[in-house]
């Protein structure tokens, strides 16, 4: 799938009272609990930057690498949650994954979603690690949130047409495809693989 793995920002250093750590308390899955915290405010992004101008930036955007860079700032406002303790989690989540730890990992951003039902980064980071498991029907209740609170996040879209192309659910992936590159038409790999799966349904019609 055009990747639904997108590097999270880093969250401000909070206060080591304030947060538990990862040596406290644990879950059945051997992730710290993490329940109500009262944190400072998080540091606000400095640049001007807004969902919808790069939405339309992207739509613009004609040169690959500059579309990249955009979809990458896109990503990047997505992943923001605005609470320091759902970063902090997502952080946590994002060191488990790369430790193979995915129990934890999913208690993590399962965490993550009951304190922020409405951030779309945690919905789609666990889409992104059910996927990678082969867990086809999680994976496409989480991507149905995520395009539910974000309509034009080509993220998930990316992953929806890959498990529908995988459940052989071809013409509703090309859909999907098309939808992505309505939102980010620069996207060169997914321009081909729109081209190869429209030629193939063709002639299956002959």
């Amino acid at each position: 799938m055009a990747t639904l793995l997108i590097p999270l920002l880093a969250a401000p250093a909070l206060a080591a009272e304030a947060i538990p750590s990862p040596e406290g308390p644990l879950t059945d899955s051997g992730a710290p609990a993490v329940e109500s915290i009262t944190l400072p405010p998080q540091e606000q992004i400095t640049e001007p930057d807004t969902v919808e101008s790069l939405l339309t930036a992207l739509k613009r955007q004609r040169d690959p690498d500059k579309a990249q860079q955009t979809a990458n700032r896109l990503m990047r406002l997505w992943n923001v949650s605005g609470s320091a303790t759902v970063d902090l989690l997502m952080q946590w989540a994002d060191k488990a994954i790369s430790e193979d730890r995915e129990p934890a990992a999913l208690d993590f951003l399962g965490q993550a979603i009951s304190l922020d039902p409405g951030f779309v980064g945690a919905w789609n980071k666990r889409a992104t690690l059910h996927f990678a498991h082969g867990d086809y029907a999680k994976s496409m209740s989480d991507i149905n949130q995520v395009l539910k609170l974000e309509p034009h996040h080509f993220g998930a879209l990316a992953g929806l047409a890959a498990i529908l192309d995988a459940s052989g659910r071809e013409e509703t992936s090309l859909s999907a495809w098309q939808s992505y590159l309505d939102i980010y038409p620069a996207d060169r790999k997914a321009q081909d693989t729109v081209t190869k799966l429209s030629e193939k349904l063709a002639g299956s019609r002959l």
